[in-house]
């Protein structure tokens, strides 16, 4: 499969998700989080104090945080965001023990998490998507598989390209007898996360019973079966191993597509094969929008809408909303304005070149509303 190819596909039938079209002239903006009320500028962002905000956590919103970092700092050049890409699990608990100003996450926060710190949020960001990308020597086509069989692949009972179970789901096309290596992180992901609860979604009594879903799980022992770090590692462990199948965040589709690797069209909760176009992304997206509750916590992933790729999420800013000085508080939240502000981080300038995007327009109030909470 070469880059254009991948890169049409993609964008073929795009749609906009809208992005906020919340009024954001000069208005007090109350909330109960809040211990006073913030005066947002006809901007919608606040002028940070100056200083740096640090970040770090989830690779998959790495890349889209090292571009709102030039471009957030292009606009207020006394206040520098530090990132770093260490997964989703690092930032989490560097957001949980005080060590960092924001952690990025694919996941959202465990119940017990949130029990124990009751003050921590995870704030919606944008909307992003996950590939299942693979190695296989002579299919250039887009294989078909499902949750099911994924669930099989990475517990070892399925160990070929040519297994029956992946052959009847692809009528027509010719795969061989290549050898399935099956590719995991091996630091605490939200990539992780998000792929095996489609797994635990998808075949509730096997993998959804055994194993479960999180940052970390207890790895089946499938056959060569390697662990990667990083997305980046994932894709270069990919591409150095034949018959190889992975799941990689979706900001690293160029990535994937220059190494040579082809990706899946994913069964959904309808049972249709999908690609994560941007078309169905948005109809997996738009199939949430009521169901999100005020604080952002909740599964995007399997739902049963027709035409919508299975896995898609939150990204989220993992942030204490009780800081240690209200001026850190005021340049946090001044990030964050800025990062899910249409006219800005929002903007498809920076989104569509990680494939992201857009929170939709009640999502992002309800984000808004958890931001200017921050004090």
């Amino acid at each position: 499969m070469t880059k254009s190819m991948g890169t049409t596909r993609l964008t073929r039938g795009m749609i906009a998700v809208s992005a906020a079209c919340l009024a954001l002239s000069s208005v007090v903006l109350s909330t109960s989080a809040a211990s006073a009320s913030v005066k947002l500028p006809s901007s919608g962002v606040e002028t940070p104090t100056g200083g740096t905000v640090s970040e770090t956590g989830s690779t998959l919103l790495y890349p889209l945080f090292n571009l709102w970092a030039g471009g957030y700092s292009s606009k207020y050049s006394s206040t520098t965001i530090q990132t770093g890409g260490t997964g989703s699990g690092t930032g989490i608990s560097e957001a949980e023990n005080g060590t960092i100003n924001i952690g990025a996450s694919d996941a959202y926060l465990s119940p017990t998490v949130v029990s124990a710190n009751p003050t921590l949020k995870n704030i919606p960001l944008a909307i992003s998507a996950q590939l299942v990308a693979y190695n296989v020597p002579g299919v250039t086509a887009h294989i078909k598989l499902s949750g099911q069989i994924l669930s099989k692949i990475y517990q070892g009972t399925i160990t070929k390209w040519n297994d029956s179970a992946i052959a009847s789901a692809n009528p027509g096309l010719t795969l061989p007898a290549t050898s399935i290596v099956t590719l995991h992180r091996s630091d605490s992901s939200g990539d992780t996360f998000l792929f095996t609860t489609y797994l635990s979604k998808a075949d509730p009594s096997g993998w959804g019973t055994k194993i479960g879903y999180n940052t970390t799980v207890p790895w089946p022992n499938a056959p060569g079966a390697l662990g990667e770090s990083g997305n980046s590692g994932m894709v270069s462990g990919c591409k150095a191993t034949p018959g190889c199948v992975a799941y990689v965040g979706i900001s690293y589709l160029t990535q994937a597509l220059q190494a040579g690797l082809g990706y899946a069209a994913l069964q959904n909760g309808a049972g249709q094969y999908q690609l994560p176009t941007q078309q169905a992304i948005a109809l997996q997206a738009a199939g949430y929008v009521k169901k999100t509750p005020a604080n952002g916590t909740i599964s995007l992933i399997y739902g049963n809408i027709k035409g919508g790729y299975p896995i898609i999420n939150y990204e989220y800013a993992i942030v204490n909303a009780k800081q240690s000085s209200s001026s850190t508080a005021k340049n946090i939240r001044s990030v964050l304005e800025w990062a899910i502000n249409k006219n800005f981080g929002a903007n498809s300038s920076y989104l569509t070149q990680v494939n992201f995007q857009p929170l939709p327009s009640k999502v992002q109030a309800q984000s808004l509303k958890q931001v200017l909470g921050i004090s």
